[in-house]
């Protein structure tokens, strides 16, 4: 009996072993059938930039005489180039997630600028298939946050951008923003206040079967739909977010329904970050006149002044805003400020404030609150008689902080308005050992006024500057991985120099070396910021203006 019993036992042990053997390899051979399946479209999504490249490079050339022609294909060759880095950048994460050497950078940011930078992202794409996209804000309990603000803004991106990209011409999508408090005990190892940061993107797109939201964050997978088989990708977008979303101890949801649209949920638990908060310098008990017919938008600025202890009025035409005011003004009462919003019903904005400008005369301060692009309205605004401009969505810090600066004497300055910045007079080392990295650096730093050197390597880097006098170099752009001595031992040997500016000049990476942990090795290496190659030039203007701007001090 106990020779059958244990005869029994082993073959329900084979039998376990067969069936998880036979499940292995299913798994094995739809794994592989999806990485066939990748490969193949990947070969047709990376030859057709290739293609638009190689092709307008040509047109280019043979129409070089002609201006117009020729900026056409360089703009195409520009749109090209940033989709087939964006399928570079996506098989490069899979295979970081697949290796388990995906690591999360946990610094300082403000929601309000990941918000702010979500918005120039993505509101372009969707306007260019003249989509609404609406971007809310509801409660946030703390606006500057602990975390890897680049790998949030890449899932959220990721997201937005497969909504605006799967929701045909003149469609909507809503995305939105807020918290609530993390509930207690659920990290009861952490000291640090923690709230969880809620999102949500809601299309009325092509929407997804319920087979496929089986898939949807199985890597290489994409849907099989003619109405869609056009729209190149990598089938790995989603596979990224939802393990960004798990190593963020985050949640994600998903609901999707075939021509009826897709809704993304997700929910991160984020540590508050402890920062010393700014008193805004504000009349208390002042009156401010709310300009918009937007009852939302109006209920929200509203909110905000009331808690800086001001006391709004919200009127929602022009008409009626100019009578209040010239009441007001009658009897002495104006208000210490007019806060406009993106639409009144009888009239624009900014015919609004032209009156108020006359009305009231030059004094009198004007806030401009818009979706609009200010770089596109700012000559039209500010002949308008308007004094400064804080873009939505709407945030508390950024309309009070606004608001204050510009009832003390001060304006706010374009550099929150617009990406722009100008380095004349600025000295910049340049430390790039390719040829042709030198010349476009180069251009790209001498375009906005600044005069460059180039060292080959960094050991001619550490000379060039040893050799320079003192605080000669406002800035040093540093390529890592160089001949001689690499980037990460040039800067420390710079540090390590005996004189004073050694120690506050600033040193930038701009390297190809684009990961997480290469940002954490040029940062113990001492340089300052990283720049990821191919360099955006925005990116290298954002660079510029966080420089300090005054010798010996260090951000």
């Amino acid at each position: 009996m106990d020779e059958e019993r244990e005869l029994r036992q082993r073959i329900r042990e084979l039998e376990e072993r067969n069936a998880n053997l036979k499940e292995a390899l299913a798994a094995a051979e739809a794994a592989n059938q999806a990485k066939s399946s990748f490969l193949s479209s990947m070969s047709h999504d990376i030859r057709t930039p290739m293609n638009a490249i190689v092709g307008m490079t040509e047109i280019g050339l043979t129409h070089i005489d002609e201006k117009p022609r020729v900026q056409d294909c360089l703009q195409k060759i520009k749109t090209a180039s940033d989709h087939l880095m964006s399928l570079v950048n996506d098989v490069l994460d899979m295979s970081r997630i697949d290796s388990g050497r995906l690591a999360l950078n946990e610094e300082p940011f403000s929601l309000a600028d990941l918000v702010h930078d979500l918005t120039v992202i993505m509101r372009p794409q969707a306007d260019r298939k003249k989509q609404e996209l609406q971007i809310e804000i509801g409660k946030i309990e703390e606006e500057y946050l602990l975390g890897d603000s680049l790998r949030i803004r890449q899932v959220l991106v990721n997201i937005i951008g497969n909504a605006i990209k799967y929701t045909l011409e003149e469609g909507s999508i809503e995305v939105g923003f807020s918290q609530c408090p993390v509930q207690p005990g659920k990290f009861p190892d952490q000291d640090q206040k923690r709230v969880c940061l809620k999102f949500w993107c809601k299309d009325n797109g092509v929407g997804m079967s319920q087979e496929f939201l089986e898939r949807i964050f199985v890597p290489f997978e994409r849907v099989n739909n003619t109405t869609i088989n056009k729209i190149e990708g990598t089938g790995l977008g989603m596979a990224i977010v939802k393990n960004l979303v798990d190593t963020m101890e985050g949640q994600i949801r998903v609901e999707s329904k075939e021509g009826a649209g897709s809704s993304f949920y997700i929910s991160l638990p984020m540590t508050v970050c402890e920062h010393e908060k700014r008193i805004h310098k504000l009349p208390k008990g002042q009156t401010v006149l709310v300009a918009d017919s937007r009852k939302r938008e109006s209920d929200l600025a509203a909110q905000y002044l009331e808690h800086g202890g001001l006391k709004p009025v919200q009127i929602a035409d022009g008409l009626t805003a100019v009578t209040w005011l010239t009441e007001q003004q009658y009897e002495e009462q104006m208000p210490c400020a007019m806060l406009l919003g993106q639409e009144l019903s009888d009239m624009s904005v900014l015919e609004l404030a032209s009156h108020v400008r006359q009305l009231a005369g030059d004094e009198f301060p004007i806030l401009l609150v818009s979706e609009e692009d200010w770089v596109e309205i700012e000559y039209r605004a500010s002949r308008s008689g308007v004094n400064a401009f804080v873009p939505c969505p709407l945030f508390e810090s950024r309309l009070l902080e606004t608001l204050s600066e510009l009832l003390n004497g001060g304006q706010r300055e374009a550099d929150d308005l617009a990406l722009g910045a100008d380095c004349a007079g600025q000295r910049i080392l340049l430390v790039e050992d390719n040829e042709l990295n030198q010349e476009i650096a180069m251009e790209m730093l001498k375009t906005l006024g600044a005069e460059v050197e180039v060292a080959g390597d960094g050991a001619q880097a550490v000379e060039a500057f040893a050799a320079s006098p003192e605080d000669y170099f406002d800035i040093i752009f540093m390529d890592i991985q160089m001949p001689v001595l690499n980037g990460y031992e040039a800067a420390r040997k710079i540090r390590r120099l005996p004189r004073l500016d050694a120690t506050r000049v600033w040193i930038v990476a701009m390297t190809a070396n684009a990961f997480v942990e290469d940002i954490r090795l040029s940062r113990e290496a001492g340089m300052n910021e990283h720049c990821a190659k191919p360099v955006d030039p925005k990116r290298l203007q954002e660079i510029l203006r966080g420089r300090p701007k005054c010798k010996g001090v260090r951000k």
